[in-house]
């Protein structure tokens, strides 16, 4: 066969190859993240976002090779509610001078707002429940990266920017797609502060804007997927949140080892379903490996929303009883004894 030839049927096939039509967007590596730009003083004043949020998000998007831009409504600097600076994912953020200046000075979503990007993650906080779901520009950055073929996701109170997202043709983004988010148990334990300012209660704004929604119990991890639209329940669902997305966008995630209190919310999940026993044996084996004081809040928190619910209040004990013997303090003592007084009661 000629060089002439060969060089032609090269051609030819090259034609009859038809690419996806997202394979501009998977080729696309940036990837946005969106927090509010609400907070001030800490959060006291006003809620801000998430900076465990921000950060988990950013360091497992980064480690798969991704560029990520970090937008605001306004652009510059904006206010995290308090946060642990010695969390790992958190010093590592901050240890990392580009990361570090992209927050310092965040661009705004006008000049984002006609930017290409693989996929957009909207950052958690109760500051996101003001300011991000009346932004237009963002609106229509979603629509438009969604209807690009682009993943969308939100996490914690973030989901609140995905109601009333219209799509062409007319009909809605959420409008019979699976989702969550921080959920009415959760609001009701640690939001009483904010919840009672909020336009609307998170998981109301979702259920009425047409979606499904579904959550675990409060404060562990949680993560829906419904095609390219990818939901996380709470701070605790971040890390897994960010790496579905990864797989939505046809890439496997990079293995990780996770975080200690990511693997104790883990541990608690476990204790709820029927590997309690291996659950006990790990945490047993060795406590170092897990947050035990998150292990016995969540324990103690858990008591007190469960109600009538026996269950709930028996897994409860269960799991103050296991970090007891570790994290022995005043309160948690105090819970345990009431919540065995009041199981017995049910009995």
């Amino acid at each position: 066969m000629s060089f002439r030839m060969t060089k032609m049927l090269s051609c030819v096939l090259a034609l009859l190859i038809v690419a996806p039509a997202n394979a501009a967007t998977s080729a696309n590596n940036r990837v946005l993240l969106v927090v509010s730009g609400y907070g001030l003083d800490g959060g006291k004043t006003r809620p801000g976002f998430e900076m465990d949020e921000l950060t988990q998000a950013y360091v497992v998007f980064a480690d798969n090779g991704l560029d990520v831009d970090i937008a605001s409504p306004s652009g510059g600097a904006v206010v995290a509610d308090q946060y642990n600076p010695k969390k790992p994912y958190n010093s590592r953020f901050l240890a990392d001078s580009a990361a570090a200046a992209k927050l310092a000075s965040t661009r705004s979503l006008a000049s984002v707002s006609k930017e290409k990007y693989a996929a957009i993650f909207i950052i958690g906080g109760k500051g996101s429940m003001f300011d991000l779901p009346i932004n237009v520009e963002l609106k229509t950055l979603l629509a438009d990266t969604y209807e690009a073929g682009g993943v969308i996701g939100a996490v914690c109170h973030g989901p609140a920017v995905l109601m009333n997202i219209p799509l062409k043709g007319g009909a809605l983004l959420l409008e019979g797609r699976s989702v969550t988010g921080f959920s009415n148990e959760e609001e009701a334990l640690f939001h009483k502060g904010w919840g009672s300012s909020f336009p609307v209660l998170l998981e109301n704004g979702l259920r009425g804007s047409g979606a499904k929604f579904s959550e675990a119990p409060m404060m562990l991890s949680h993560v829906v997927t419904d095609g390219r639209l990818i939901t996380g329940q709470n701070p605790a669902s971040t890390a897994a949140a960010a790496e579905a997305m990864i797989k939505a966008m046809g890439r496997t995630p990079a293995p990780r080892q996770p975080w200690v209190d990511e693997r104790s919310m883990a541990l608690l999940s476990q204790m709820l379903s029927d590997d309690k026993v291996k659950a006990r044996a790990a945490f047993n084996a060795d406590p170092k490996l897990y947050d035990v004081a998150l292990i016995a809040t969540w324990g103690f928190f858990r008591a007190q929303s469960a109600g009538s619910d026996r269950s709930a209040l028996a897994h409860a004990v269960e799991v103050m009883e296991l970090a007891l013997p570790h994290f022995s303090r005043p309160e948690l003592v105090a819970g345990l004894a009431e919540a065995r007084n009041k199981l017995e009661k049910m009995q």
